[in-house]
């Protein structure tokens, strides 16, 4: 059975990293269907000259799932820490951050039925609670 398409969003345009574009559809304002945690990034196309290309400064993904999908192309994605994924045209690339030894737990509930806002990594009831945690994590305060 074929659902009707319910709504379509536009992914806004923003930089990331050390100065690369990516064009995001979720997390969204007004787009409560889906998990606040749930990132979605498309990059691209873009063509960089040799040394031209811009990367990501170390950043925690302590239990992030990351895929890459690279639809057409060439991209060597690796980490802080040198593992690396050399991705062509129709490869995937599933990364487990910061999983030594983890475990995860899946759970599934009601809605809390509260607001949510959320700025990267950081999922909080309010903006002045995401700013609060943004600056415990760059004071190296926020709790583990």
């Amino acid at each position: 059975m074929l659902r009707p398409i319910e709504r379509v969003i536009t992914a806004r345009r923003q930089l990331e990293g050390g100065g690369f574009s990516v064009r995001r559809p979720l997390p969204a304002a007004g787009v409560r269907s889906v998990d606040p945690i749930l990132m979605i990034d498309e990059m691209g196309p873009v063509v960089y000259a040799p040394g031209e290309a811009v990367g990501a400064p170390d950043h925690p993904h302590r239990g992030f799932e990351t895929v890459t999908y690279l639809l057409d192309g060439h991209m060597l994605h690796e980490d802080h820490l040198g593992n690396r994924g050399n991705l062509k045209s129709g490869g995937v690339q599933w990364m487990t951050a910061g999983a030594d030894g983890a475990r995860f737990l899946l759970l599934a509930a009601r809605p809390l039925k509260e607001p949510v806002v959320q700025y990267g990594p950081f999922v909080m009831n309010t903006r002045a609670e995401i700013e609060q945690a943004i600056r415990d994590y760059q004071n190296g305060v926020l709790a583990v």
